[in-house]
């Protein structure tokens, strides 16, 4: 048998009368671990974080979520000869037309498509499938019709043609040729002078442009319906096409302000001035408040706050000055330094008259800026 060395001798006396702090060896089988026992999970890569985020505002885009947008189209609609103008409008659009009946008939809804499963942090009600919009098309004698029924029965009582209270939906309605209509339903002189049919002559004369305007407040103010007078399908294709792609861009608008201050930009340009207790900082704030006109150049902003440091001393001017016209005028002469070998040129009245109201007028609706 071996007999133990030295070196072996000696460690295990030094054992015996001190402890050694334990230690670990790693190698290929400890990454594993033991059976059953979970090794801890690392942190999330920020990138694979804002991934889901970047997806879900992908899919909000107006590009994007106008081919998740579907026109839902009555079968009646389509019976007309101009249905195919408004067909081929919205295929151009990128959305998907269907035909499908319709309550009421002859009207148009709009349906999204849902993305399953939603992603996070977009609001539930972004998403939603039906648009509550309803579109009906009315022929001008069904319309006419209506607005007999408005203008003859005074009061708020007045049931409005073409609207259920029930449903949730909210109507639109869309005439096209009225004028044309009206103009071809006006009597001629010897019509007038000798109607074979009083009755009905009365009623097409009682119907003209006055009635019908008296009828769009009416129905506006009552039911909150729009109406749409068109002259061709060419024109409500336009439309069609115009309220199909707010619809689209609601989405991405709302998820956008559903976060906190969504007005406030992130980058070092809305960083803002940060100013110190002594003050450090105060003039560069004052030379950003001014850059905050419109058509202000740094030149310019240069030149006002060297001749004035803080808004408080450009109070005090305003103060000191004896008439209103001083005041609007003091900062006109101001020279604005342009560069090496090029005449000064001044502030001149236009900005010294906005300045001066900004730090004197005492009305919050005053319109500073008159060529905006």
């Amino acid at each position: 048998m071996a007999r133990p060395g030295p070196g072996r001798a000696g460690s295990a006396r030094r054992g015996l009368g001190e402890r050694r702090p334990p230690t670990w060896e790693i190698s290929d089988s400890d990454a594993e671990g033991p059976a059953g026992v979970e090794t801890p999970a690392r942190g999330r890569d920020p990138a694979e974080e804002r991934r889901p985020a970047a997806e879900a505002l992908r899919r909000l885009r107006p590009g994007q979520a106008v081919r998740r947008l579907a026109v839902l189209v009555d079968p009646a609609v389509l019976e007309d000869a101009g249905a195919d103008t408004l067909m081929e409008a919205l295929h151009a659009l990128g959305c998907e037309p269907r035909a499908e009946p319709q309550r009421p008939a002859r009207s148009l809804r709009w349906s999204r498509e849902s993305p399953d499963p939603c992603p996070r942090g977009v609001p539930p009600e972004v998403w939603a499938e039906d648009e509550p919009h309803v579109l009906l098309l009315l022929e001008p004698e069904e319309f006419v019709r209506g607005v007999l029924q408005l203008t003859q029965v005074r009061g708020p009582t007045c049931p409005v043609p073409w609207v259920t209270p029930e449903s949730p939906a909210r109507p639109h309605l869309a005439v096209i040729g009225l004028d044309a209509y009206l103009w071809s339903q006006k009597p001629s002189a010897q019509e007038t002078q000798q109607p074979e049919h009083p009755a009905v002559t009365r009623a097409e004369v009682a119907v003209g442009w006055p009635e019908v305007e008296e009828a769009l407040v009416r129905l506006q103010l009552w039911a909150n319906v729009d109406v749409l007078l068109v002259a061709s399908w060419q024109e409500l294709s336009q439309h069609v096409c115009a309220f199909t792609k707010a619809l689209a861009q609601r989405p991405f608008k709302q998820a956008r302000e559903s976060g906190a201050f969504p007005f406030c930009t992130s980058g070092r340009w809305a960083a803002g001035e940060q100013v110190a207790r002594d003050g450090t900082g105060l003039r560069r704030a004052w030379w950003r408040q001014v850059r905050q006109f419109n058509r202000v150049s740094p030149a310019v902003a240069d030149a006002i706050v060297s001749a004035f440091p803080s808004p408080r001393l450009l109070q005090q001017a305003y103060m000191a000055c004896g008439t209103e016209q001083e005041r609007l005028g003091l900062l006109a002469d101001l020279p604005v330094k342009t560069g090496k070998g090029v005449p000064p040129r001044r502030v001149g009245p236009d900005l010294s008259r906005r300045v001066c109201l900004f730090l004197t007028t005492t009305d919050p609706d005053l319109l500073l800026d008159l060529g905006s």
